[in-house]
């Protein structure tokens, strides 16, 4: 039961987030809105750059150092530091708190949700969701600005 809800509730924020950010995008392409390339180049930038990150630091998961099957469904190698899923999660969060502070504020929140699900569900370590968030916020951040 337990794992249910935790894969369940994995799969729900992960899906609300994705969700979400192509409103936002379709809603800012169809007012007009030149914030647009800020919330699109800023997190697909940053999206790259951690993924080439987490190939070349290419860290084991848990489930492979302790030979302890995870809860949430995964059977990758390596590729565990940085969290994608938490960055991914906060880079959006970040991105469109310049756009909506209480929908950025919101994302954050679930992120954070997201992070302590991915560390229970034996998929990451606590360093690599923090990492991940942390990559997320910076990210969004610079990307909006820059």
């Amino acid at each position: 039961m337990c794992a249910k809800v935790i894969n369940l509730s994995n799969r729900l924020i992960t899906y609300t987030v994705y969700a979400i950010y192509p409103v936002i995008i379709m809603v800012l392409l169809f007012s007009g809105d030149s914030r647009i390339w800020r919330v699109l180049l800023g997190p697909l930038i940053s999206f790259v750059l951690v993924s080439l990150l987490r190939r070349y630091i290419d860290a084991p998961r848990p489930y492979e150092v302790t030979g302890k099957a995870p809860i949430l469904n995964k059977d990758t190698k390596g590729q565990s530091f940085p969290s994608r899923h938490v960055f991914s999660v906060f880079v959006i969060a970040s991105t469109l708190y310049f756009i909506s502070r209480p929908l950025g504020v919101f994302l954050m929140l679930i992120g954070c949700v997201l992070a302590v699900l991915r560390v229970i569900g034996g998929v990451h370590y606590p360093r690599d969701v923090i990492a991940g968030a942390i990559i997320g916020i910076l990210s969004g951040m610079l990307g909006f600005y820059l």
